[in-house]
């Protein structure tokens, strides 16, 4: 016979696991963001339009990777976006920290759009401006399109001074992907629950105080792709 004991220690088990679950559902989720990084780092790597990003990522003292921007518009249009910010460090790549770009735009479009993106942070002024919570492009740092099937010569020459280029792959009837104006957020509790304890995003990046080995592909696949 069960005691009522046993059937309040059971009832707190349960409650327990309720609790639990949504962070375990979102550790989940965020893994799969992770993976889906990786994969966005490969296919800009391999695709051969690339080739400047992959000089540019060499020099990159941080990057900000979107592996699915989504674009719904019809007259009124909006992307959104969750990302994943890295940076540079003594030791190589560093663990990501998970943010979130969303914009707003007005406009005659008719389509939609899934777009991966990339975003170089040139210089530690841009890692730094993203790490102040809330980072606005275009009005916090600059923002240059990077260029596609350029040589490095031009390429440096058209986008010196740039603190961060941006490259995106897009598939869908809508034309182009605009971040010129996008928010940059970081998202502190999904941070908290990928990693098992609260970390700011800077902690994270800089003074090594969380890991997760489900960071390990992402980041060989940063080195990777860097081509000097």
């Amino acid at each position: 016979m069960l005691t009522r004991r046993h059937l309040l220690t059971t009832a707190g088990f349960s409650a327990g696991l309720l609790l639990a679950s949504p962070w375990t559902a979102q550790a989940a989720e965020d893994q799969n963001l992770i993976d889906a990084a990786r994969i966005t780092v490969d296919r800009f790597a391999g695709d051969n339009q690339f080739t400047d990003m992959r000089r540019r990522l060499a020099q990159a003292r941080g990057v900000f990777v979107v592996p699915q921007l989504l674009k719904a518009s019809f007259i009124i249009g909006g992307e959104g976006g969750s990302g994943l910010l890295m940076a540079r460090t003594g030791t190589g790549w560093s663990e990501p920290a998970i943010y979130t770009m969303g914009a707003g735009s007005i406009g005659l479009q008719i389509g939609g759009e899934a777009s991966e993106v990339m975003l170089l942070l040139m210089n530690d002024k841009a890692v730094d401006a993203i790490l102040r919570n809330e980072f606005k492009l275009g009005a916090d740092a600059t923002v240059a399109a990077g260029p596609l099937g350029m040589g490095v010569e031009a390429a440096t020459t058209t986008h010196l001074g740039a603190d961060i280029l941006s490259y995106s792959r897009s598939k869908g009837l809508a034309a182009g992907v605009a971040i010129e104006g996008a928010v940059i957020t970081a998202r502190h509790s999904r941070n908290t629950a990928y990693y098992g304890r609260e970390a700011h995003p800077r902690n994270i990046l800089y003074d090594n105080a969380v890991s997760n080995p489900g960071t390990s592909a992402l980041r060989q696949a940063l080195s990777a792709a860097e081509r000097p």
